[in-house]
């Protein structure tokens, strides 16, 4: 009893502590106010403008070069209305943008310095100048540390691509962001929401934890249950497909044997100097030792162009064509087995009847020809 009187004294004690500073306000559970809405800066709010001067500043790939030159005038103009000065140096290859007397928005300097990161990624520059939007954010995610195999890591990007592009535009379409793949960097324009469904879909992929496609089954059917009111407020798990890896053969690693111990080091190799010693080939004279190398290349070369002629011969020998047995051979072939049968039928009457009268070797008489027996 006494136990259960302190917890109480206890529970009081915290709801008091909680009560002081967590106290209901009217507009928490209004539901006619959008939290995730980003109201339009209004220039009235910061009448006075900055107290010092902000400045970014990013380099660029030499093949960017031309293509900034052309389109930095339509830069300049879109920073310029928000009171940003833009600064393109061809000569160091960088891109600077500072704020100004003019400039009223403070956040707006990180939204240029966003424009100037994709404008050096290869972003166009009509799409990255819709950075500067209130609704709109960047999101540039690194895969190039995320797998140490060159050639694993451009398949997996490739993966990522899809045929003509085709799992990117769906990407694209479901999360409502646009994307980009360019060297070791994906750079992604969108929602919050939605970058945060690509930074898990592009890293799954480059890591090998799920296939692109798995992403859009699963968010094509997160689009099919939002339109249900009746399961808006119920855990979607049971509808949502589970995909399990499966686990695909690998290859094994032969395991080196291990030779015995040996506290003694192994013989020394005989060095090409005593190589030459024991052929005799170190005493012959520098003129001689490049005849010799050199015919020993002729005779290389010359068996390489053999084995090269002969195979390109091998093309152009028919194939031998199945021998076919004439029907007239064939009928001379019984005959002839009809006659030699008739022929020893006979012998062996005619040595039945001889036999008795004189002693006749049976293999000599048969081996004989008809005209010339006894």
């Amino acid at each position: 009893m006494e136990k259960e009187d302190v917890e109480e004294v206890n529970l009081q004690q915290k709801k008091k502590h909680k009560g002081k500073h967590d106290k209901p306000k009217p507009w928490d559970e209004d539901p006619n106010i959008d939290r995730w809405k980003i109201d339009k800066f209004d220039s009235s709010w910061n009448p006075d403008g900055m107290l010092e001067v902000s400045s970014f500043s990013t380099i660029f790939p030499r093949y960017r070069e031309k293509y900034l030159q052309e389109a930095w005038p339509k830069v300049k103009s879109a920073l310029k209305e928000y009171g940003i000065s833009a600064e393109l140096n061809l000569v160091e290859g960088s891109m600077t943008v500072s704020t100004t007397r003019k400039t009223r928005d403070p956040y707006i300097i990180i939204k240029a310095r966003d424009l100037i990161k994709l404008l050096s990624r290869s972003v166009p520059a009509p799409q990255a100048i819709k950075i500067l939007n209130d609704e709109m954010q960047c999101d540039i995610i690194k895969i190039g540390n995320l797998v140490r195999n060159k050639e694993r890591f451009v398949k997996r990007r490739q993966r990522l691509v899809g045929p003509n592009s085709s799992t990117l535009k769906a990407l694209e379409i479901l999360t409502g962001c646009y994307i980009l793949v360019q060297g070791n960097t994906v750079a992604a324009m969108g929602s919050f929401k939605g970058l945060k469904q690509v930074r898990r879909i592009v890293e799954d992929c480059i890591e090998n934890k799920m296939h692109p496609v798995y992403h859009i089954k699963i968010l094509m059917m997160k689009k099919e249950l939002e339109k249900d009111p009746a399961l808006k407020d119920e855990n979607w798990d049971r509808f949502l497909p589970k995909f399990k890896k499966k686990n695909v053969q690998t290859k094994k690693i032969k395991s080196k044997e291990k030779k015995p111990y040996t506290p003694f080091p192994p013989p020394q190799q005989p060095s090409k100097i005593d190589q030459e010693l024991e052929s005799g080939e170190y005493f012959l004279s520098e003129k001689k030792k490049l005849a010799k190398k050199w015919q020993e290349k002729q005779e290389k070369q010359a068996q390489k162009t053999a084995e090269n002629k002969r195979k390109r011969e091998e093309a152009f020998v028919p194939p031998k064509e199945p021998v076919k047995q004439d029907s007239n051979k064939a009928e001379n072939d019984k005959e002839d087995v009809a006659a030699l049968t008739m022929s020893l039928k006979q012998k062996a009457k005619e040595f039945g009847k001889k036999k008795s009268i004189q002693n006749v070797n049976a293999e000599e008489y048969i081996a004989a020809p008809t005209t010339k027996q006894p």
